[in-house]
Formats: C-alpha cells, sequence, structure tokens
C-alpha cells in the first residue's frame, strides 16, 4: 500500500521529482496558489527547516535540493509575499519574476542563533544588502527588482503569461545548448567555502538555546519575546573566529 504525502513539502518534492524523471518536461515554473507565495515555516506548531533537522528526512530540504541542483531550469513566479522558507526556495531558482506587491524577508535572525548569513552571498549582492537580508528587513518587490534579485517585475495579471513566455524562450534554444549553459551558469554560483560554513556550526551553537523556543512561543503568542542571549554571558566576547575553526594540514 502506497502511503500518502502527508505534508504539502513532501508534495511538492514529490511533483518536482516526476518532473525532473519526465523527459517531455523540460522548464518548471514555480508558483504559489492564492495571494501568497510561500510564507515559510508554520511556527506555532514548531515547524522550520532547523527544528526539522538532524537524522529525520526533511521533505523541505528535499525541495531546496531538487531545485538547486536539479538539471532541469526552474522559474520563481513570485504572486506574493516569499517570507523565511519562501524566500529560499526563490532564490534557488535560476530566473524569477513577481508581482508588485510582493514582499521578501530571509528570517533567520528572527528564529535561530544566527542570521541568514549565506543568502546575501548567494545572491551575489552588494556587502551592506547582504547584511541587510541577514539582519532580517523586509525587501519589496521593486527593491529587488532594483538590485537585481529578479529579473522581471509585473502586474498580477502579467505573471504566469510572462513566466510561460520566459520558459518558451527556453525551449527554443538548441537542447544542448539550453542544458550545458544552465549546467555551467549553476557551477559558477557563489557558495560559503568549508571554513566558512564550519564557522556558521560554531555560531549556530553560540548562544542559550532557549531564545530559540522564546522566539517561537512569542510569535505564537503575540507578545514580545524576553531573549537571554547566552548562558554565560562572557560569551558575548568569545566569538568563534574563522581562524578558530579553520582546517588545518
Amino acid at each position: 500500500m502506497i502511503q500518502k504525502p502527508s505534508t504539502v513539502s513532501e508534495q511538492i518534492a514529490n511533483v518536482l521529482r516526476e518532473a525532473i524523471a519526465d523527459d517531455a518536461v523540460r522548464a518548471i515554473v514555480l508558483t504559489g496558489n492564492g495571494p501568497v507565495f510561500c510564507a515559510g515555516a508554520d511556527l506555532k506548531s514548531g515547524g522550520g527547516v532547523a527544528a526539522q533537522g538532524g537524522a529525520q528526512r526533511n521533505p523541505f530540504v528535499d525541495i531546496l535540493r531538487l531545485i538547486w541542483d536539479g538539471p532541469k531550469p526552474v522559474i520563481a513566479a513570485v504572486n506574493g509575499h516569499a517570507m523565511g522558507g519562501g524566500f529560499m526556495l526563490v532564490e534557488r531558482t535560476d530566473l524569477r519574476l513577481a508581482v508588485r506587491e510582493a514582499l521578501f524577508e530571509v528570517s533567520e535572525a528572527k528564529r535561530w542563533l544566527l542570521g541568514g548569513y549565506n543568502h546575501g552571498h548567494i545572491a551575489n549582492v552588494p556587502y551592506p544588502i547582504a547584511m541587510e537580508m541577514a539582519l532580517g528587513f523586509r525587501f519589496t518587490a521593486q527593491r529587488f527588482y532594483e538590485i537585481g534579485f529578479l529579473n522581471r517585475l509585473v502586474d498580477a495579471a502579467d505573471l504566469m503569461p510572462e513566466a510561460l513566455k520566459m520558459a518558451e524562450h527556453l525551449l527554443t534554444l538548441p537542447r544542448a545548448s539550453r542544458v550545458n549553459t544552465v549546467h555551467m551558469m549553476r557551477q559558477m554560483r557563489p557558495a560559503p567555502g568549508p571554513d566558512m560554513q564550519k564557522l556558521a556550526t560554531a555560531l549556530h551553537d553560540h548562544g542559550a538555546k532557549s531564545d530559540l523556543m522564546e522566539s517561537r512561543a512569542a510569535f505564537a503568542e503575540k507578545r514580545k519575546p524576553n531573549f537571554k542571549g547566552w548562558n554565560d554571558p562572557e560569551d558575548r566576547y568569545r566569538l568563534p573566529t574563522l581562524e578558530s575553526v579553520k582546517t588545518r594540514a
């Protein structure tokens, strides 16, 4: 007996796998159903990418990998707000367009012990913009279009027609040219090096873990959070550094 997917993430991951396996599908358009593209994890139920990590398989992480590493170009047609995990879906696509009313937010700084340090790096935006993203500021679609994160900014009625027009353009290219070019462009994407990732792992653990649950409790209870910061106040001045985590020969 085949078990039906129990979450939206599992359903999306399965659809992506089917699209990737189907030779008739040569480009994928990812959009939302309703006024919001993706509002991220359900924090009231304790959801979230990191919260569901560890040994347990995370279908949302599967989605990100399928978009990021899958062999077919993915176009994001952002029909509304893309927050937290929703932003992560968009940043992993190859081409992006959004309605003018859309808002974007990298939310890690509000929920974890380390903000979204890698998103601006992946997006290849200037340092102050990357810092703004990492610290959880919200961006309008207009602003993201101006800094080059979005390819197109359109009215709501034009979103899907324009997305399909972009997909149709891809299909006019010689097949090998399309596949090879997408593959080559993806190899050129910026990515944090291993030492930087080790530093991020250390910083994810550098602080009072009780703050992780406090941020979710405050969100669910619609109150101002009461953060502790560090179990030992002196840890504020004992931050891990690249030198302290660096791989040594």
